[in-house]
């Protein structure tokens, strides 16, 4: 075979982030038309996905539990990243931003990327069946986690405003690990029957066919790529930060709706894993993706961010107002009456849409 021939085949997500390096190197320190702008996007969102990819290879390469961590951390930098780097160069308006990507990602998994995968199973299937003990757990470890994180501050009186102490910052930041080492050691290792898909019957689907794990090669190859793409996921980041920032205020949404932007762009490869897993009846695994989702986003972002506050000068003002407060505790209702029978129709489906919709309108107009 030709030279040209291996370049042609050669997969996208491997091509990805080196072209992102090239084209961080480009603009870095320029000035960007628009044309540029949406260039630099479609790129960014590209190398968000082939870091994702090369993350789940070197995942499936080390096996459980060290391939979620490695999954749910490498998701985690992106989002650490984008995050901050906003921060960084937004100044006070953006004291609020890692509360308003958070909640945002726990609204869009625990109903944009749950309710979707229930309706397509649903609509394919009929009913979706699950294991309720697991996703149990999972909605339980994500209730926790929302409450300690983001509940709580809006109530404590040490600081003024819905702002943590730095005692109480570590105590949540501390205790948000806790948590999610604890449901990760339990769904790879203790209790890893509670999260598999099951039949009609209730019974256990363990036969499911999984692809053999990747070569050592392979592995070290998505390794080196997945470093470059975190380098140029971090780069493009604060190239884009100033046209975002732009975009939210020229359509007159409030400042907070660049975290709902934040979250669409983190979570959505696992928003395209979910519903690929719900088309082929496997809703037990878009579940755990969702709620995974939403444990990593509030168990490892948190604490990460509560160490950068050493460097950052912002308060970091984590309280939920009145408004997300209900759409959380809502939320947090309907997923409990959605998990407890263990199967679901497309009106359950319909319901965590609709209050995803509902979070996004209101985000844009409080």
């Amino acid at each position: 075979m030709s030279e040209r021939a291996r370049v042609t085949t050669m997969p996208w997500t491997t091509v990805v982030p080196p072209i992102a390096l090239v084209v961080l190197g480009l603009s870095w320190g320029r000035e960007l038309n628009t044309a540029l702008v949406v260039a630099v996007a479609v790129v960014l969102a590209a190398v968000v996905l082939a870091a994702v990819h090369h993350a789940e290879v070197i995942a499936h390469r080390v096996g459980e539990p060290f391939g979620s961590l490695v999954l749910a951390v490498s998701v985690t930098v992106i989002e650490v990243a984008l995050i901050v780097t906003l921060m960084v160069s937004g100044g006070p308006e953006t004291t609020t931003l890692a509360r308003d990507t958070v909640f945002a990602a726990v609204m869009i998994t625990c109903n944009g990327i749950l309710g979707l995968s229930l309706l397509l199973g649903a609509v394919r299937h009929q009913v979706t069946l699950f294991n309720a003990e697991g996703t149990g757990a999972a909605l339980a470890t994500v209730t926790t986690l929302a409450t300690l994180s983001l509940v709580l501050p809006t109530f404590t009186t040490a600081r003024p405003g819905p702002e943590f102490s730095p005692a109480q910052l570590t105590f949540a930041a501390v205790a948000s690990l806790t948590l999610y080492a604890a449901f990760v050691v339990n769904q790879t290792v203790r209790h890893r029957d509670f999260f598999l898909p099951v039949d009609a019957g209730g019974q256990l689907l363990e036969d499911e066919e999984h692809a053999s794990p990747p070569s050592t090669r392979t592995a070290l190859t998505s390794l080196v790529l997945l470093l470059v793409a975190l380098i140029a996921v971090v780069g493009l980041a604060k190239v884009e930060s100033p046209a975002i920032e732009d975009a939210v205020a020229a359509l007159n949404f409030p400042q907070s709706f660049v975290g709902v932007i934040i979250a669409l762009l983190v979570l959505l490869p696992e928003a395209l894993a979910a519903a690929n897993a719900a088309r082929r009846n496997r809703i037990q695994v878009s579940l755990n993706l969702a709620l995974g989702s939403a444990m990593a986003s509030i168990g490892l972002t948190i604490p990460v961010i509560a160490v950068a506050t050493i460097w950052l000068d912002p308060p970091l003002l984590l309280g939920l107002g009145p408004t997300q407060m209900v759409l959380l505790a809502v939320t947090i209702a309907a997923g409990v009456l959605t998990v407890v029978p263990g199967r679901a129709t497309r009106l359950q489906g319909v319901v965590h849409l609709v209050l995803l919709a509902a979070f996004v309108f209101l985000a844009a107009s409080p």
